[in-house]
């Protein structure tokens, strides 16, 4: 088999130098489909990493407040957000709240999926549908698994049915918009555009949160553990659809 040899070429002042052969596209698909994965695998364990530190973090928090040990904490926060409410501020945060209401996020979720169903989105269309029906069935798993009492609402808020701990909304409101915004951003080339996109999907995931801390019907802690179960949920999903459809491109 005969093999190609790099081509010695004098430049007239008695130096040489060699010029390496071009790839093919073969070989620069295959060179390319090499640094994809490494760079995949790197992110994907990087996520994994962060997915078990966040599993730590939270049994914590659920050990603490099983125990009564972060009353003081929810109970002081609240306070001091309690403290700088104003009615311009209440009517604002009810608008959030409502934003990651079941009934809105019922609505965003299915406008959503038919939308990337229609613009040929298959697989982020089956992807927020794993993300948002296994995030339901993990709210209900954890409200059930800990029975937290919901605290004494403020503003004449009615609260709802269901235990306080972990808060629904702060869980899916993430689930949602973070696999949204994901899959908006990475069909953007302009970084302003994917900055401004993860940014705003950020900052509203902070406020529906916020939201039910200062209508007092989650305690802080509540919040920051739906934020954590769904960045463990999420990160589950998103790894494994990496590794599935990894698998079936190698095939």
């Amino acid at each position: 088999m005969s093999r190609t040899s790099p081509v010695h070429v004098h430049n007239g002042r008695g130096a040489s130098r060699y010029n390496s052969p071009k790839l093919n596209s073969s070989q620069d698909q295959t060179l390319r489909s090499t640094v994809t994965g490494a760079n995949t695998s790197k992110i994907l364990i990087l996520g994994l990493v962060l997915a078990l530190c966040a599993v730590v973090l939270f049994g914590w928090i659920a050990e603490e407040m099983y125990e009564g040990d972060t009353m003081l904490f929810d109970e002081h926060v609240r306070a001091v957000i309690h403290a700088h409410s104003s009615p311009v501020l209440t009517r604002i945060m009810r608008l959030f709240s409502l934003l990651g209401s079941p009934l809105s996020m019922t609505a965003l979720i299915l406008v959503s999926f038919l939308l990337f169903r229609r613009l040929g989105w298959n697989r982020g269309a089956i992807l927020l549908a794993v993300c948002m029906g296994g995030g339901v069935l993990l709210d209900e798993v954890l409200k059930l698994s800990f029975r937290r009492v919901r605290p004494v609402p403020y503003f004449h808020v009615v609260a709802p049915t269901s235990y306080s701990f972990p808060s629904g909304h702060a869980l899916l409101s993430f689930c949602f918009l973070s696999v949204v915004a994901s899959l908006i951003s990475a069909r953007l080339r302009n970084v302003l555009a994917k900055a401004a996109v993860l940014t705003g999907a950020a900052a509203l995931v902070s406020l529906i949160g916020f939201s039910r801390i200062y209508l007092g019907v989650h305690y802080p802690t509540d919040v920051i553990a739906g934020y954590i179960a769904a960045f463990i949920w999420v990160t589950a999903v998103t790894a494994a659809d990496r590794i599935y459809h990894g698998r079936r491109a190698r095939k």
